[in-house]
């Protein structure tokens, strides 16, 4: 079985440091020690480049980004890039790229397979997702939402490498962590406020890439929010150093919001969010919003608490119970890197990938 996936963007300085790039990269990765698998995706200069788990990684060079949307890459060499594919996997439905490999793999009779990340779009009059012959979804909600058929639908969520994060038994956690970027809908403003007296908080990750106001003005709002609390904003962290982040904080948050602080509806703000399974798999217990995936993923009260979206007070409640009770936080910690051992690794979520895969070549 030959399978290429197609993301628009790459993760990385060359792309963004998002969850929407991790996936496909990660998933990549675990298929590749399964079955022949390449992951095709666009940037400045063309090359063939060959990860150290041993996934290739073809780059194909953009001419122009329809709307200047880093989602929306055009480059005329895709479809070559996808001959001899078995199964043509994208991210994004509804990412420009997603939508030539669609029509590129539907001319050639490949199979056709899509995981998406929420980003919107048009879906051509509803003929868009009659093109694929299977929505891989990251969760129950994504699948809801897309409202595939449920016969051409599949979850099979998403993970964390468990031997790269992973909790290291000393003592000296520290600390709340928030990762990811630094976006309106991912409800930062409300964290800071939320922050009980005395607690430190650790914002890793860049700003969106919005320029517009008053998106553009949000770390700035952020940074005001921060004075005079022991807030930090670290900026980009090299991938290498995020484990250890996790493996020191008390506890991760993710605070997203269906609506932003400058009164924007967000549809979609978390289909699954992995960085709570990058912490849960290194022993930190969670607090985040409930909504979208997010329950699918975190147990309240067993592997953290589960808040209502916006609620300040719930939020500082429920981060005061995490930080002043060490051996609950340690028995939460423990039991999140179980369910994360148990269903969310990569090798996990590789294997209900390739089951349909079988269930479309067989």
């Amino acid at each position: 079985m030959r399978v290429i996936h197609v993301a628009p963007t790459p993760f990385g300085r060359e792309g963004l440091f998002g969850g929407g790039e991790r996936y496909p990269l990660e998933l990549a990765r675990a298929l590749a020690a399964e079955v022949d698998c390449e992951l095709v995706t666009f940037g400045v200069r063309p090359r063939v480049v060959v990860d150290p788990s041993g996934l290739r990684v073809r780059i194909l060079c953009t001419w122009t980004r329809l709307w200047h949307h880093p989602a929306h890459p055009v480059a005329p060499s895709l479809p070559a890039a996808l001959r001899g594919a078995d199964i043509v996997h994208t991210h994004h439905l509804h990412s420009t790229p997603s939508r030539v490999a669609a029509v590129t793999a539907r001319l050639s009779g490949q199979w056709l397979a899509v995981t998406d990340h929420g980003l919107g779009g048009g879906d051509w009059g509803g003929l868009l997702p009659r093109l694929f012959h299977r929505f891989l979804a990251v969760s129950q909600h994504s699948a809801q939402t897309l409202r595939a058929p449920a016969h051409r639908t599949a979850v099979i969520y998403g993970g964390a490498d468990p031997h790269r994060f992973h909790p290291d038994g000393a003592d000296g956690r520290d600390g709340v962590l928030y990762v990811g970027r630094l976006t309106p809908h991912k409800g930062i403003d409300r964290l800071i406020r939320a922050l009980p007296v005395g607690a430190r908080l650790t914002c890793a990750g860049t700003a969106g890439h919005d320029p517009r106001p008053p998106a553009n003005g949000y770390l700035p709002l952020l940074r005001r929010l921060a004075d005079g609390r022991q807030v930090t904003f670290p900026g980009e962290i090299p991938d290498d150093q995020l484990p250890l982040l996790y493996r020191r904080a008390q506890v991760l948050v993710l605070p997203s919001v269906h609506q932003t602080c400058y009164g924007r509806q967000v549809a979609l703000p978390e289909l699954l969010g992995l960085c709570v399974l990058e912490a849960m798999a290194s022993g930190t217990p969670v607090v985040c919003s409930r909504l979208g995936g997010l329950p699918e993923v975190v147990r309240d009260g067993e592997t953290g608490f589960l808040v209502t979206p916006g609620d300040v007070d719930e939020l500082r409640d429920r981060l005061a119970t995490v930080l002043g009770s060490p051996g609950l936080a340690a028995r939460m910690g423990r039991a999140a890197r179980e369910v994360a051992l148990e269903r969310f690794t990569w090798q996990a979520c590789a294997a209900r990938c390739l089951a349909a895969y079988e269930e479309l070549s067989g």
